[in-house]
């Protein structure tokens, strides 16, 4: 059975729990580092990424996540998430784990009082996919070996290179789970190619 990890540490773990499991795969929550080495593949879920980064600081989660994604381990970042996977954050190089090649724009949708939900065509995962966004960045470019998947008025809001999958939105809070299944999917595909 593959395992996916939800990084617990903070932010709305428990709903990407849920999604897993309705995914087919078993679930964690990872609140330790020694946690990384028994999964397959890992969620980065929403929250506020300064905080996120400040516990992935105290508890020494930087250099083994960097480590995790190095080794071919798939991981997902949604909202907060992609915002650490991002290479650039702001138009500035002094970021989190730096592991996915993309520009993002930070609170770009506007505050918590401007969250909204809208029906995206997500390429390849979904049509009329129910993207829920609060207070959500968006990616402002993607590198050569990346994809973008999704776009809404005119921005990038969901992108794909290699192992690593980013969303501006809350997958996890909605019954549709076809993007948290595209995840599970793609870790079980690393998996195989892993174990080659």
């Amino acid at each position: 059975m593959t395992t996916i990890g939800v990084l617990g540490l903070q932010g709305a773990f428990r709903e990407h729990v849920r999604s897993i499991e309705a995914s087919g795969a078993e679930s964690v929550v990872v609140k330790k580092v020694e946690q990384l080495e028994h999964i397959d593949g890992l969620i980065i879920p929403g929250g506020e990424s300064t905080t996120m980064r400040r516990l992935i600081d105290k508890y020494n989660f930087l250099e083994p996540l960097h480590e995790f994604g190095k080794q071919g381990k798939p991981i997902f970042g949604t909202c907060a998430g992609l915002i650490l996977l991002a290479s650039e954050i702001d138009g500035s190089y002094d970021v989190h784990l730096g592991l996915m090649d993309i520009n993002v724009r930070r609170n770009a949708f506007g505050r918590q009082r401007e969250s909204f939900e809208v029906d995206l065509d997500i390429e390849g995962v979904a049509e009329g996919y129910n993207a829920v966004f609060i207070r959500a960045p968006y990616i402002e470019g993607v590198g050569e070996s990346g994809k973008v998947l999704a776009t809404y008025n005119g921005h990038i809001v969901a992108a794909q290179q290699d192992g690593y999958l980013a969303c501006s939105f809350h997958p996890e809070l909605t019954e549709d789970h076809r993007m948290t299944a595209h995840f599970v999917k793609m870790v079980e595909e690393s998996k195989k190619s892993l174990a080659l």
